[in-house]
């Protein structure tokens, strides 16, 4: 089945990619005291190739490539600035989580390190030397600009074809069930998700949110129709979002004969016609795998309280719950519309109030967090979670459309919302203990360590009685 938009005057698209004008320079500063010359061949290739040029390259989905010291001198000064973003809106790499601030072990740390976004800075500032082209390491090889982030799944559902106008605009449609094929039960590991479409990404123009992909998001549930059409609910597809790796523990269910519900694509134009199509790539565990815990069932979000003021920067919004289970959290990801610049999540246990994890916020590119197991926050039931969203509608934040609006809660990338979207356990009691003793023997804890997001982790605690009194408390 084939869904398409017909084309119509397009009134204005949120989420256009805006790439800065990179023939700009960016202002030098002050220069820095040097042991030895900084070099594109023995400081900066490395790092571009470590960390940049899988998209910006000959084919890639980003703007420019990166490949070459002819086609990295002229951007030297805005890949300085962009770098040095570090976690603010459009900085390079595309990733946000904070330093200096809560939980910083995550699995899928894309950062530069500050020793690296201080050798950009001051081969920037030098004059962006080329240096022996014998130092050079060798170029990387890739095989598909849009291949499969954790290698190739052990199942790929392709969904319906789509078509979009390049002058349609943006539209909410419902999608077509589409089964897995599966015979019998296996438990998901982890889930990526991607668009293959017919446009090639040298020919997009911009970035590629803006110039290249036709589906912004995408929610979906899975269902065996027929058999009481039970639903389960899966992370959502965004544009950016890197792939869920759940709890090793609480593998996700993927039922025999089961069938992938979308419920809503978010559909817009990328300014030329397009057909494409999303793709679901499931990771297994061994066969014989079973599950420990089960999804937590808590949320965290507000879609009623939501006022964002035209022409302001900063604004707050605050949401909060509490815990019922003991519970493990095992990734953090913001979710804010256009004005949203930040978001930090924050657990009260009795007096103490931490911060597990603040991040920046573009929604041109959503990104999650997901924390090595080791430190992922074990929280006691009665834990009071605390979500904090900052919000920047002002004129200079290259998402707002026109920042004179007055925007409340919506579905529409110029409305907002304001979610936590993480994914989480729930522990019993015994399952609770057992964690906090499994953590503190493998990192070698002592009652003089204090581990973020653990309360009781450094707690002589007999199993159970003292979990339920320290939770009355």
């Amino acid at each position: 089945m084939r869904l398409s938009i017909t084309p119509s005057r397009v009134a204005g698209i949120a989420l256009l990619g805006l790439a800065l004008p990179l023939s700009v320079a960016a202002q030098s500063s002050a220069s820095h005291d040097t042991v030895g010359e900084v070099t594109f061949a023995d400081d900066i290739a490395p790092i571009l190739y470590e960390n940049c040029v899988k998209c910006h390259r000959a084919g890639g989905l980003a703007p420019m490539s990166l490949m070459t010291y002819q086609e990295v001198r002229p951007w030297a000064p805005m890949i300085k600035y962009k770098t040095g973003l570090r976690d603010k809106m459009g900085t390079m790499p595309p990733y946000y989580l904070e330093r200096g601030i809560g939980i910083q072990q995550v699995k899928d740390d894309e950062r530069l390190s500050e020793e690296q976004l201080q050798l950009i800075a001051r081969w920037a500032d030098n004059g962006a030397p080329q240096g022996n082209l014998e130092n050079l390491p060798p170029l990387p090889e890739f095989k598909d600009s849009n291949e499969w982030r954790l290698g190739p799944p052990d199942l790929v559902i392709p969904l319906q074809d789509l078509y979009v106008a390049g002058d349609a605009a943006d539209v909410w449609i419902g999608g077509t069930p589409i089964l897995t094929g599966l015979t019998e039960d296996r438990y998901v590991s982890a889930v990526d998700m991607r668009e293959v479409n017919d446009v090639q990404s040298s020919d997009a123009g911009g970035t590629i949110v803006g110039g290249l992909y036709i589906v912004h998001h995408m929610t979906w549930q899975t269902t065996v129709i027929g058999a009481g059409d039970e639903r389960d609910t899966w992370p959502v597809h965004e544009l950016g979002r890197n792939p869920d790796i759940f709890d090793p523990k609480a593998g996700r269910l993927l039922a025999a004969g089961s069938s992938v519900m979308p419920l809503t694509y978010h559909l817009h134009s990328n300014g030329r016609d397009t057909n494409g199509h999303m793709e679901l790539g499931f990771y297994f565990h061994p066969k014989g795998y079973e599950p420990e815990h089960k999804k937590a069932r808590w949320s965290l979000g507000d879609g009623l309280n939501i006022s964002i003021q035209g022409n302001m920067s900063g604004q707050e919004l605050h949401t909060y719950t509490v815990l019922k289970q003991h519970t493990k959290i095992s990734s953090f990801e913001p979710h804010l519309h256009s004005p949203g610049a930040r978001m930090c999540l924050e657990a009260i246990w009795g007096n103490q109030i931490e911060t597990l994890a603040c991040s920046g916020y573009d929604h041109n590119w959503v990104k999650q967090y997901t924390f090595e197991d080791d430190y992922a926050p074990l929280l006691p039931k009665g834990t009071i979670l605390h979500m904090i969203g900052y919000m920047d509608n002002i004129a200079s934040n290259p998402n707002v459309v026109d920042a004179r609006n007055w925007s409340g809660s919506g579905n529409r990338s110029v409305t907002n919302m304001f979610l936590h979207l993480g994914q989480s356990v729930e522990l019993t009691d015994e399952q609770f203990v057992q964690e906090m003793a499994e953590r503190r023997e493998r990192l070698g804890l002592t009652k003089n360590d204090h581990l973020i997001g653990c309360p009781l982790c450094m707690a002589d605690i007999p199993l159970l009685e003292a979990v339920d009194d320290s939770a009355e408390d």
